[in-house]
Order: C-alpha cells, then structure tokens, then sequence
C-alpha cells in the first residue's frame, strides 16, 4: 500500500477533518504493524482495544518475544474531555473541551546493534461550551535511539526526514531537528541526549499562509516515511553477532530512556494528568534495564563514541549527499 495515496488536500468541514485524520492514523497503524511484523518474521501483534470513561479510547498493539523486537507497541488513541483546572494550570490548556487523536510507537529490538526507535504523530482540538473549535494544532516527530553508532544508520535515517521536510519547507529540517535535539534531554545529567534525534515539532497552528491541510499533509508525509527511516537500519544490524557486554551497555543506556519518558516527557505527563490508560502510557519502557552507580564507559571505545554523539548533537547529512541521493533515486527509477 502506498500511503501517500490517500494524502488529500481538499478542504474540509471541522468534523471532515477530525475524522480524515482519525481514518489516516488508523491505516498509519495498521501499515507500520504489517512491516514490523514482516521484519522480525515470528511474533505479531497483540491488539488491546479500549475506551476511556471520560471519552474515546484506543487500540494498543504490543509485539513482543520476537526474533528481532523484545518489545514494542504501535498505539492509537482517539480521545476527548473536559478541560479539567489541572490541565489549565500544569498544562496551561484553556478552552471547555479538548480532542486529542495520534499514532505513538516505541520498539525495542532485542539485539544491541538495532536500535530503539520513537516516533509520534498527533492533532489536538479545543472547543468552547457550543461546541466550537476554537483551537487546533499539530505535532509530532520520529527519533533514533542506538546503543552503537553506525554512521551509515543515522546519515540515512535523517536524510529520510530531511527529504520529507523538504517537500514542505526548506527551513523545516534544521529547525526541527534543533527541537528534537533540545527536547529529547536527560536535563538533570546535563546535556546527555537520549539518542542521536530526528525531526520534532510541537504546536503548529494553522494559519492563513499554512492551512489546516499544509500540516495535516506534513504529519502524513513523515508518519509515511517511518518504515523507509527504520526498516532499512534494521534489515542491516539485526543478524549482526553481540556478546553479554554489547547487552550490558544496552540496557544502561535504556535506562536513560527510561529516566526521560518518566521524568521529562510531556506526552507521559499528558497521558497521567487527563486519566489516560496506564498500561498504554507505559508501553514505551523497555523490558530490561540498568541502574548502575556513576556507570561510565571506558574512553574512545565503542560505548564511548555513543555517549559522546549523545552529548554532542552532530549534522548528519549535507547538502552535497542530499543531492547525490536526489541524482541516484532519479537515475534508478529511469
């Protein structure tokens, strides 16, 4: 199925395009769930369909003991509320109703040499006491999480974003790989990143110079480029052979992922604050982890050449390997 396909830009009714999208993220699911499940070439999802009591509800699909993922979960939610005071004051959320529909993924690959991957696309609507939209944003992103840097790995996974970004903005990439670089921090260990980013973006509201349609087409373009961002990476790293101490420094490092999600992340705090499902909420976690005292890995090996990526944010692609992968894609289809 070719995703791109049922991008439209036909302007919609508010109702049209709440549930254009809700219809998009639907099929997003169900098309990155078939590649995965694909891939790893044993286990399949597990769906847990659900509804929230104060509105709306969800399908979490978790995969889980296969031959590459150990866990994963492919979640979609399409819920709604009262604006409660907690949400205008720790959320600083106004309005009398809110809705909130998207598509958020974590897999954690059994082998050390693939790495995690995130990624999140989601709109959000406010209403007055009648009902009326009187807010709409968009936001998302996906981001690479390794435990060993292949240079090969991220040079393409960015480029897939950039290529994506492009379409839409030339701005777009450097800006928003900026956000995911400053986002994705474990701030209480200084400047220690999560991983080595993607794209993110946050709060993007239609105007009159970028309409409703603009960003809705943009999430679709970039949920639509996840399995040519990921797929290829895994293909290469997942036979590759590891020893007990490739696994050891695996899960210290998913420990970090594990600090962030519960320390600093706002869709976690979203989900806690508006009574979300909180077996979905904590899907993200990894099965495993350490927690070792002042753990650090020996200088200039390996490990080491991770955590420095992670400390130092890197550009990963330029503009001359941008257009020599332009040429080599326009030269193959020939």
């Amino acid at each position: 199925m070719n995703l791109n396909n049922i991008i439209s830009t036909t302007k919609s009714s508010p109702l049209g395009i709440k549930q254009h999208w809700i219809d998009y993220i639907h099929t997003l699911q169900n098309h990155i769930c078939m590649a995965l499940e694909l891939e790893d070439g044993k286990a399949v999802f597990v769906e847990d369909a659900w509804e929230r009591p104060e509105g709306g509800g969800g399908k979490t699909r978790v995969i889980a003991n296969g031959n590459v993922f150990e866990k994963g979960g492919v979640n979609t939610s399409v819920v709604e509320g009262l604006v409660t005071d907690a949400m205008r004051k720790q959320l600083n959320i106004q309005g009398h109703k809110w809705f909130a529909c998207g598509l958020s993924l974590v897999i954690h690959p059994y082998n050390p040499f693939v790495p995690t991957v995130h990624c999140n696309y989601r709109m959000f609507e406010l209403y007055d006491e009648q009902d009326n939209v009187i807010d709409r944003w968009f936001g998302g992103g996906t981001d690479l999480t390794p435990y060993y840097l292949f240079e090969e790995d991220a040079k393409h996974f960015h480029l897939i974003y950039k290529t994506v970004c492009d379409g839409f903005d030339k701005s777009f990439y450097l800006t928003f790989k900026k956000v995911c670089d400053d986002y994705f921090v474990n701030t209480h260990r200084g400047t220690e990143r999560r991983g080595i980013g993607g794209i993110f973006y946050d709060h993007q509201k239609p105007s009159e110079a970028r309409d409703v349609n603009f960003w809705m087409n943009f999430g679709k373009a970039c949920g639509n480029a996840f399995t040519d961002a990921y797929i290829p990476i895994v293909e290469r790293r997942k036979h590759m052979t590891f020893t007990p101490e490739n696994k050891h420094w695996q899960e210290i490092r998913r420990g970090r992922y594990v600090e962030f999600n519960l320390v600093h992340d706002r869709g976690t705090l979203f989900g806690l604050k508006t009574n979300g499902r909180i077996e979905s909420i904590l899907m993200s976690l990894p099965p495993t982890v350490r927690f070792e005292y002042n753990y650090q890995p020996v200088a200039g090996s390996e490990e080491d050449k991770l955590l420095q990526a992670c400390l130092h944010p890197k550009e990963w692609v330029s503009e001359q390997e941008i257009d020599a992968e332009t040429w080599a894609r326009k030269v193959n289809s020939c």
